[in-house]
């Protein structure tokens, strides 16, 4: 009989999984995310920024990213 073997990574703060295997719970995530980012102030998950941030694109590069947004908060918030 084989014997799998499992990888945990232990997540610190600001971390947080959400299970959406049902309507309700993907429902329930959608909140929580929108929540998050109302009172932050940050997007969660926005590629452009994280690109950004990790010295992957430069402010020229980001800023050509955003300027074929339609004119909305996403596209403010670059």
């Amino acid at each position: 009989m084989e014997h799998e073997t499992f990888h945990i990574e232990i997540m610190g703060r600001g971390h947080v999984w959400l299970n959406t295997e049902t309507h309700e719970s993907l429902l329930e995530a959608s909140h929580f995310v929108a929540m998050i980012e109302y009172r932050q102030g940050l997007k969660v998950a926005c590629p452009e920024e994280i690109a950004f941030r990790q010295g992957w694109i430069d402010a020229a590069q980001l800023e050509a990213l955003a300027m074929p947004l339609a004119r909305n908060g996403y596209r403010q918030y670059l």
